[in-house]
């Protein structure tokens, strides 16, 4: 019955044994479930896994079963926690997508007509985006990941964001959180805002995107390095997904106008639940940071707090411990 949830019928049935009979041991727990001693320690190996089982506070040699309650409420987290990693898992190969089709246009000739553009260089972006500009009628959406913006990026696109507020384009912009302590992104942001466009921050981006009418998107060919180069895509199934993932990071957004949650003893703020998501997915320190938007050193006490906050003795095991007590959302 519990096969839903990951505990296999051995497991499930020892489970129920020792909530049963507390007192019973290995020997015990054969003889009343018609078991072999290796397939009951397979089992407890099994629930120890899934933290099903721990050592008696009474007595160390003893193992005791936690409670159904518990019990249940630390599969679900389980399975969130996978389902979370599984929607990133699809989220980061939409982007993998777009960069494998910038490679092939890339050597392919005709690539602007089979729906698939490259543009090589920071020049060349900022060319096509003004000509793009043109082209506009009623939506401009992106994706502006890399925390603090650079002076640069914003007095060039600030012209032409002008242009397409004031013809009446609904301009839907997402940021990190982490703008949120850069004052010159704010004043950025809130001087879009003051124009009509909307914008929202997340605690983390894929990658760097632009639709316009959902007809055509722009994405970063390397979410690294997003000065490198860019794919422009007009194919409509690609788009489509592409507006998708976006609405999906709206939804979750915070407004810029609200007041970021604060974290208590029982509260985690979304990026610091972020955070355990990616640890929960093995990414390092650096690749955090990159991910947020913050520096490396940033990122690290975040994750130091973290890992005292959990009682947890590696970075991994912190995400690990998250996904058990329910902290880490899908």
């Amino acid at each position: 019955m519990l096969d839903v949830l990951g505990m296999d019928a051995v497991a499930e049935s020892v489970y129920r044994g020792m909530l049963a009979h507390p007192q019973d041991g290995v020997k015990a727990l054969c003889g009343r479930l018609a078991l072999s001693e290796g397939e009951v320690r397979a089992a407890l190996d099994r629930l120890n896994e899934l933290a099903l089982v721990r050592p008696s506070a009474e007595d160390s040699q003893h193992l005791h079963a936690v409670s159904p309650q518990l019990g249940m409420e630390m599969l679900l987290a389980r399975q969130q926690a996978e389902l979370a990693a599984q929607q990133q898992r699809v989220e980061e190969s939409r982007a993998a997508a777009a960069r494998l089709l910038s490679e092939f246009a890339d050597g392919e000739e005709g690539g602007p007509e089979a729906g698939v553009q490259y543009l090589h260089g920071l020049d060349a972006i900022r060319d096509h985006l003004v000509e793009m500009n043109s082209e506009v009628r009623e939506e401009f959406l992106t994706f502006a990941p890399g925390g603090p913006q650079t002076a640069a990026n914003m007095r060039s696109s600030r012209t032409l964001n002008q242009r397409l507020l004031e013809r009446g384009v609904r301009m839907c912009t997402i940021y990190l959180d982490s703008i949120r302590n850069d004052q010159a992104t704010v004043e950025h942001a809130q001087w879009l805002a003051s124009r009509g466009g909307q914008v929202r921050t997340v605690p983390s981006l894929p990658n760097r995107m632009i639709i316009w009418d959902r007809k055509a998107a722009i994405v970063a060919a390397d979410s690294d390095d997003t000065a490198a180069g860019a794919t422009v895509l007009r194919a409509q199934g690609l788009v489509t997904s592409l507006c998708a993932l976006f609405e999906t990071f709206w939804q979750a957004a915070e407004p810029l106008d609200a007041n970021p949650p604060s974290a208590n003893s029982d509260e985690l703020t979304p990026q610091q639940s972020e955070v355990l998501r990616l640890l929960a997915l093995g990414h390092t320190d650096e690749t955090v940071a990159k991910r947020l938007g913050v520096s490396s050193r940033t990122a690290r006490r975040i994750s130091t707090t973290l890992m005292h906050h959990l009682g947890a003795r590696s970075r991994f095991q912190a995400g690990v411990h998250a996904a058990q007590r329910g902290l880490v959302a899908p």
